[in-house]
């Protein structure tokens, strides 16, 4: 396989397909925001990776990237594009700040976008490269499905990202340019740990304290008993290297029979378990 860009590989879901797709030859192009961790992921993985310093919402920087990857390919096409990096923020949408908001949609749904714009000439519309084209891979969420309380602006960003990557995929028919969703479930990141921290402003300044707390006890434990970045790898593997592969794949823990659950379980019935679980209940 040519080359392939992974955003977001500092930790977890990055991280783990980094790791995977080297173990299987392939040279894989890693985003990261901080210097550090591009030193202490250039020793781990060694010749095969080349760290890109960029933060998916400034564009400047990220067009200075896809220059830098088409510079070191020489005229080749990449082989795949994973836009992985994202972030999760806790709140009840009635008293998120706007700003807040705003930044979680600016990273997990414009910075996509901001990246896929910058590296498709690389994909493959820029004809005059060598090579076939290649796909594009987003990350979305069981969560875009699922939609629980306190995870608004992240199930709306996620919910957002997997109708891009439909409208995208049809655009790039022409080109040849896949695009696949991959909608993970519960995995073991440290996502978990950053969320616990964050929960804590709202337990003792919100009215919603106590069910966030439920809520984020949940998360967490459902997240740490999650598949592992390396699974995840292999199935975003999976997504780049099926030559005729489904438009979205949701690996994860979870059983069939809750995925299928979530799919025909009436909405009000849903919302009945979830607030019931979590005590949100009418006074």
């Amino acid at each position: 396989m040519n080359p392939v860009v992974v955003t977001g590989v500092s930790s977890g879901i990055g991280w783990g397909t980094a790791k995977v797709l080297i173990g299987r030859g392939v040279r894989v192009f890693g985003s990261v925001r901080k210097q550090a961790d591009a030193d202490r992921l250039q020793a781990e993985f060694g010749d095969l990776f080349t760290p890109l310093v960029f933060d998916v919402t400034d564009e400047e920087a990220v067009r200075q990237a896809a220059s830098q990857v088409r510079d070191a390919l020489g005229g080749q096409t990449l082989g795949g594009l994973v836009n992985n990096a994202g972030a999760s923020i806790t709140a009840p949408l009635s008293e998120q700040p706007i700003p807040e908001f705003r930044r979680q949609l600016n990273i997990n749904l414009v910075g996509p976008l901001i990246v896929t714009q910058a590296f498709l000439p690389q994909l493959g519309t820029d004809r005059s490269l060598r090579g076939g084209p290649g796909r594009i891979v987003n990350i979305s969420s069981i969560g875009a499905k699922l939609t629980p309380p306190f995870l608004g602006a992240y199930v709306a960003s996620k919910a957002g990202l997997e109708a891009l990557s439909d409208s995208l995929r049809r655009e790039l028919t022409p080109y040849g340019i896949g695009v696949v969703i991959v909608a993970p479930g519960s995995v073991a990141t440290p996502i978990w740990d950053k969320g616990e921290a964050d929960v804590e402003r709202w337990v003792n300044h919100s009215a919603y304290g106590g069910a966030v707390r439920k809520f984020a006890t949940q998360m967490t434990n459902s997240g740490r008993a999650g598949y592992s970045p390396e699974q995840l790898g292999q199935a975003i593997w999976t997504a780049l290297s099926t030559p005729n592969p489904a438009v979205r794949y949701a690996p994860g823990p979870e059983s069939a029979l809750m995925r299928l659950a979530l799919h025909l379980m009436p909405k009000r019935m849903l919302d009945g378990v979830m607030t019931r679980s979590l005590g949100l209940t009418r006074a």
